[in-house]
């Protein structure tokens, strides 16, 4: 750890702009988006279902756009691409607050997953794993520590906000908050960034279809994605629904929500644990285990009677989602190479946040046909298992 906090010292304003990316993507991941919801329902006189339905919706676009603007960071400028997202994230925040309209609803929605969830996740991603070679698990560790610290504080500054006035407002001041981060960024010097850009033109609609036939095309691909797919699937799917669960094993809903600060907790911890296990031992081989905690954890949440079997999931979820961040990304940059990293990693971060509308919508329908949720855990944990076997293919690959 010692190595990491000097990497941290030499490198911190690199691997804070990373970080702080990954912070503001809060603003469009489903944690914060879903204090919204009552109030939104609420308002526009719809059902959670109807609501849920719109959500899925507004993702699978989002994962869809991806396709086409994802390789811009390969090819332009770090500080025009990241302009350009943070301005789209703050529109959207103040669309969704001066929504008066189903449609308005909707154009917000896909804005803050595109921008939120996408955009921002993807650009700090893949510019931390160009611009760093030998310690690149390290600053991709640093850099999703946002994610952690936006879980940690976002909720209870947005949950307060919407208690002393209302979710509109709430929304408008995490559009005017972005603001005022551009001006911030307007005197951020990211050229450093830039060294890394593709020397390849700008690719054309056919050659873009071309490169996306040929990276799905490929058995390292058929590996790295059911990985990428199941773990965003399972992780969203579960903690949607999660108080439902509680519910369900008629546990405290109050011990139950103290215990998700231990998720946190570890999540944050693992996060730094990663990224200095990828360094040492490359991240070919921790992709081949990253799986197995939160696939074991799924064991006692289901079988358990007492809330000891959530606590022990939430500590070894944590383990997973905190490695997988730094993982799942070195591991793009160590089998491609960087020179068109944001064109492939836009593939895979299509298909996982594809995979967060696919979770919740799928889980849904499985607890309104009264499927048990042991039954729901097990095939949950019957799927992570099997792409945790597949996952051991990694090692016949070679890197191209």
């Amino acid at each position: 750890m010692k190595d990491l906090f000097h990497f941290f010292k030499n490198n911190f304003r690199k691997v804070s702009f990373g970080w702080l990316l990954t912070f503001f993507s809060s603003f469009g991941q489903t944690f914060l988006i879903s204090l919204y919801v009552p109030e939104i329902v609420r308002d526009f006189q719809i059902s959670e279902g109807t609501f849920g339905a719109i959500y899925a919706g507004c993702t699978i676009i989002s994962s869809v756009v991806m396709l086409t603007v994802g390789h811009l960071v390969d090819h332009k400028p770090a500080k025009y691409v990241t302009s350009f997202t943070i301005l789209g994230l703050a529109f959207s925040s103040i669309l969704l607050g001066f929504s008066y309209h189903i449609s308005l609803l909707f154009i917000a929605l896909i804005g803050l997953r595109l921008t939120g969830q996408g955009l921002l996740s993807h650009i700090s991603m893949t510019v931390i794993s160009k611009y760093f070679d030998k310690n690149r698990g390290k600053a991709l560790s640093i850099s999703s520590l946002g994610y952690s610290m936006g879980e940690a504080i976002f909720p209870i500054i947005i949950a307060l906000i919407i208690a002393w006035f209302d979710w509109r407002v709430a929304a408008i001041a995490s559009g005017v908050g972005l603001l005022l981060y551009l001006i911030r960024l307007r005197y951020t010097n990211l050229e450093g960034f830039d060294k890394q850009l593709s020397t390849l033109k700008k690719p054309s609609a056919l050659s873009l279809m071309k490169d996306y036939k040929t990276v799905a095309s490929e058995k390292k691909f058929g590996i790295m994605m059911p990985a990428s797919f199941v773990l965003s699937f399972t992780v969203t799917a579960i903690f949607f629904y999660q108080y439902v669960f509680v519910e369900d094993k008629n546990w405290s809903i109050e011990l139950y929500a103290t215990f998700f600060t231990v998720y946190a907790a570890t999540r944050f911890l693992f996060s730094m644990f990663g990224g200095v296990w990828v360094d040492k031992y490359s991240a070919k081989v921790i992709f081949r285990y990253f799986l197995i905690p939160f696939c074991l954890g799924m064991l006692p949440f289901a079988f358990m009677g007492s809330i000891i079997g959530a606590l022990i999931f939430l500590i070894l979820a944590g383990i997973t989602v905190g490695i997988s961040g730094t993982v799942q990304t070195a591991l793009i940059a160590e089998m491609y190479g960087t020179e068109k990293m944001g064109l492939i990693r836009s593939v895979f971060t299509m298909f996982m946040v594809f995979s967060t509308a696919l979770g919740p919508l799928l889980v849904g329908m499985l607890i309104d046909l009264n499927i048990s949720f042991t039954t729901i855990m097990l095939s949950l944990f019957s799927l992570m298992f099997l792409v945790t076997l597949n996952c051991q293919r990694i090692r016949t690959v070679e890197a191209t």
